[in-house]
């Protein structure tokens, strides 16, 4: 007997992942465009903001992500999903398309660590990994075998 698991990448749901975008001008005159996400983690959404290729640093109670002339301030808010203040050469659009590559490498980190959870879990729970396959969409599948129980 086997298992098979599915499993999409979140990234294709990064369209819906935007809620909205504001913005406003700072005291200098920059434009700051707040964008808020679905993202909670922070190990991951710091490993999807290295992915875009930002320097990112830790702060007290955020994170910051600069790439060149864009700097993001990311705070996590009551409900514990981050927002993001982005400053620098970003109009609204820009900073949308930011946060949606953001969000989809946030999606990638979450597929990697449900797969590594899968991977480690399995011989607890009777299973053996015999194959695993990407598509060309990046989904995996996962074909367990189950371990033989004697009745």
């Amino acid at each position: 007997m086997s298992v098979s698991l599915l499993l999409v990448p979140l990234a294709v749901a990064t369209v819906a992942a935007v809620r909205g975008a504001t913005a406003d001008r700072d005291d200098r005159g920059r434009i700051i465009c707040q964008v808020q996400t679905r993202m909670r983690d922070e190990t991951l959404l710091t490993a999807a903001l290295r992915e875009t290729n930002a320097v990112v640093s830790a702060e007290d109670q955020g994170i910051v992500a600069a790439w060149d002339r864009v700097q993001a301030n990311f705070r996590r808010g009551e409900d514990g999903v981050w927002s993001a203040h982005l400053t620098g050469e970003v109009d609204e659009q820009r900073a949308v398309d930011i946060i949606r590559a953001i969000d989809a490498g946030y999606g990638r980190q979450v597929q990697r660590a449900v797969l590594d959870r899968l991977r480690e879990r399995a011989p607890a729970a009777g299973l053996r990994l015999e194959s695993e396959t990407v598509a060309d969409d990046a989904s995996v599948r996962m074909v367990f075998a189950v371990e033989g129980r004697s009745s």
